[in-house]
């Protein structure tokens, strides 16, 4: 049973005052005034007391809500709502005001057009053996050439106009979560694709043999060279589904924290010098971090145990 946020007494204390009054011959102001509430209030917890009601919060809602929508319109509201039909177009059909549908909908916990769908379950998956499968992604950061406002907050000064972009390129092993990292130019076709040689090798270079990669739907990983590349050094190319990430999940998880722990974690003096201190960081999440889909190892130890 939640409280009122400002309520002074808790149920065990409203039945405390009572007792006191009733069994211990206390007088009501006297309870009143040890319990921190008014007379008027005590009398009220009494009346409710002697009726052997519970002494719990009642809701605040009237009794009778007479221009409340009829139950049966609310049941046309939701038949509709169910053929995907949008709060402004079932208020035109019904001839009601959409605020109306709006609140019938929220009630109804169908104020979203997702809640419509049934939950979809986890689809966790890992692959058992390094290389079998690496994930790739591109995040874009904004280049800067003095602290910004995320990190001095508003303020004049603080926009570096016209700095341009940058691609931050990742690798991550699915089976023990790896990573490989770049911050390059930009993300097209040939930047990609180099970037993909150079994982391939750096991979390689810890005895890992890469078999296949995902990635989204991105200009570049649908390109012709793209997919040239991936014919000539021997992989398989595995794409998500449109506007579904969450396919590419692991790589969308070591980007929040690529951002959280280096990007985001410090006051850098300006891009360049973020981008510094970035394979020290790698270094560390590579070596050091306690992964916890790994049993809190991290990726270097999950390689050596495979």
């Amino acid at each position: 049973m939640e409280l009122h946020a400002n309520a002074r007494l808790s149920v065990e204390g409203r039945r405390l005052l009572c007792r006191r009054v009733r069994e211990l011959n206390w007088k009501v102001a006297d309870a009143a005034f040890a319990g921190g509430i008014s007379e008027r209030r005590a009398y009220e917890w009494l009346a409710r007391f002697d009726a052997g009601e519970n002494l719990t919060d009642r809701p605040s809602r009237p009794k009778s809500s007479p221009n409340r929508t009829p139950a049966r319109v609310e049941a046309v509201i939701v038949q509709l709502r169910r053929l995907r039909k949008t709060a402004s177009t079932i208020a035109a059909l019904l001839r009601m005001a959409v605020s109306t549908v709006c609140a019938v909908l929220a009630r109804v916990g169908l104020n979203r057009l997702s809640k419509l769908d049934p939950p979809e379950p986890a689809n966790r998956y890992c692959r058992r053996h390094a290389g079998e499968l690496i994930h790739l992604d591109i995040k874009t950061l904004g280049r800067f050439r003095r602290p910004g406002k995320r990190a001095l907050g508003q303020g004049a000064d603080r926009r570096s106009a016209g700095a341009g972009w940058e691609a931050v390129h990742v690798a991550v092993d699915d089976a023990t979560r790896l990573a490989y990292v770049e911050v390059l130019a930009d993300q097209t076709a040939a930047t990609t694709v180099g970037f993909l040689r150079r994982a391939i090798a750096w991979f390689a270079a810890r005895g890992v043999t890469v078999q296949e990669v995902m990635t989204d739907n991105g200009s570049a990983y649908v390109s012709r060279l793209w997919a040239a590349t991936c014919a000539e050094v021997g992989l398989v190319h595995i794409r998500t589904r449109p506007y579904r990430p969450r396919t590419n999940g692991k790589a969308e998880r070591f980007i929040q924290t690529l951002l959280r722990e280096w990007a985001y974690a410090a006051t850098y003096r300006d891009s360049e010098h973020r981008r510094a201190v970035l394979p020290e960081w790698v270094r560390y999440y590579n070596t050091q971090r306690p992964h916890g889909s790994l049993g809190h190892r991290s990726p270097i130890t999950a390689l050596a145990a495979a």
